[in-house]
């Protein structure tokens, strides 16, 4: 009995085994197509929400020319930064890339062409370029006359005159109170000081690259005689001879109330004590003569 006990308990076991390992091997092949597609669809989902987001607009900003000098650098890589004046050509040598066209273009579109031929031609897998324009030369205003700062002014943004006249250094004590912009057309504009300091955006027009600004010398008048600061002084607005007078000090203790005489273009007109004599336009000094009680010239 025992042997023919142990004969069935081994052929039991051998049909067992082998449905235990069948049931085994088949039960993560059911379970493997329900957890793939979870992690499949997952995958398309962050770049769907990635993409509607829109790139901003490149500004107009200030147009690279020949004699700026430019930085250029790629973010997290040392190796490319690269600082060079632009060729009178309008290029210059990038790492990599070579000799690169960068005139007329704004630092914007320029960094975003770099990036572009670099992840191209396969330099770096999603490089972020970055273009500063460190020193301006090319775009500029010529500031002329009575400024404190005449020369050269760069116009790396959209500036308006009074601005342009504040970079150098304002008008000085001997500049007359108009300003001149000659355009590159050739157009000519008057300005008045005052309104471009204290009207509105239309009496303070734009400056654009290559104009010209002159500031002119302000007319003045000499005095002399029987007063007390004689000398050279600027003709200020609706000046009239009394204010001339009061601006050299007043007549002295020894002077003729009644002997002034105003000289214009070498016209003598006498002046009683009482008399105004205003400015005259188109007149570019006023002489005032005041002589001594005695009659005498001083």
């Amino acid at each position: 009995m025992t042997s023919a006990k142990r004969f069935l308990l081994s052929v039991l076991a051998v049909f067992a085994f082998p449905a235990l390992s069948i049931a085994q091997t088949t039960a993560p092949v059911v379970s493997a197509p329900t957890v793939a597609p979870a992690t499949v669809t997952a995958v398309p989902v962050s770049p769907s929400s990635a993409t509607p987001a829109p790139a901003p607009s490149a500004d107009e900003g200030y147009i690279i020319g020949p004699e700026d000098v430019i930085e250029v650098n790629v973010l997290g890589q040392p190796e490319f930064r690269t600082q060079a004046r632009v060729e009178s050509d309008g290029s210059i040598a990038l790492p990599f890339l070579g000799k690169q066209q960068v005139n007329g273009q704004t630092p914007l579109t320029l960094a975003a062409a770099v990036s572009s031929r670099l992840k191209a031609g396969g330099y770096y897998t999603n490089p972020v370029a970055t273009v500063t324009v460190t020193s301006f030369a090319s775009r500029y205003v010529i500031v002329l006359g009575e400024v404190a700062q005449p020369g050269l002014q760069p116009v790396n943004r959209s500036y308006r005159v009074s601005e342009i006249i504040a970079r150098s250094g304002g008008i000085k004590p001997s500049g007359a109170p108009v300003v001149v912009v000659r355009r590159v057309n050739g157009q000519e504009l008057k300005l008045d000081f005052k309104k471009l300091a204290m009207g509105s955006e239309a009496d303070d027009p734009f400056v654009f690259p290559g104009d010209k600004i002159f500031v002119p010398e302000a007319e003045t008048f000499f005095i002399y005689g029987q007063v007390n600061a004689p000398g050279t002084f600027v003709i200020q607005e609706d000046m009239t001879v009394r204010k001339a007078l009061a601006r050299a000090g007043g007549p002295c203790a020894s002077a003729a109330s009644d002997r002034r005489r105003v000289a214009r273009k070498r016209a003598v007109q006498p002046l009683g004590a009482g008399k105004h004599c205003p400015r005259q336009s188109g007149h570019a000094s006023v002489r005032c003569d005041c002589s001594g009680a005695d009659g005498r010239r001083a």
